[in-house]
């Protein structure tokens, strides 16, 4: 099970980097985000009152959605079992799922703004991936 969590700890993180300001609030991060704006569209697509990823989204950008305690990815969707705020900075603990295995992830979350959301990797400073909020 080990090998299994760690493969699937390694795509939760390849999901959330290639795919996941002023005073944050957990509900702040909710949103549909995507690595650029300018390809929202080529990304995500809104059915009815669900937005969903498009067949071909990663051709155009990454991206995922957070809503309430779920996390979206394109390959992966997360239940948020944890949040703690501390300034702009929002830490969740989350268990992920794919369609081979379940795994706890961390996820730390900056606000940059009310539209920008920077992901920071713990133990690994120099990589931080932003992502923008999409308007669909």
């Amino acid at each position: 099970m080990h090998q299994r969590g760690s493969f699937l700890h390694s795509i939760v993180l390849s999901l959330l980097i290639a795919c996941c300001g002023g005073g944050a609030h957990a509900e702040g991060i909710d949103g549909v985000w995507v690595s650029d704006a300018a390809v929202c569209q080529k990304v995500f697509e809104k059915k009815g009152n669900r937005v969903t990823f498009v067949k071909d989204a990663d051709i155009y950008g990454s991206g995922f959605i957070i809503d309430g305690n779920q996390i979206r990815g394109k390959i992966a969707t997360c239940t948020i079992k944890v949040r703690k705020e501390q300034g702009p900075v929002v830490n969740l603990i989350a268990v992920c799922s794919t369609d081979i295995a379940i795994d706890t992830a961390h996820f730390v979350l900056r606000m940059d703004g009310p539209n920008k959301i920077s992901r920071e990797f713990s133990g690994l400073p120099e990589l931080i991936v932003t992502y923008e909020r999409c308007s669909l």
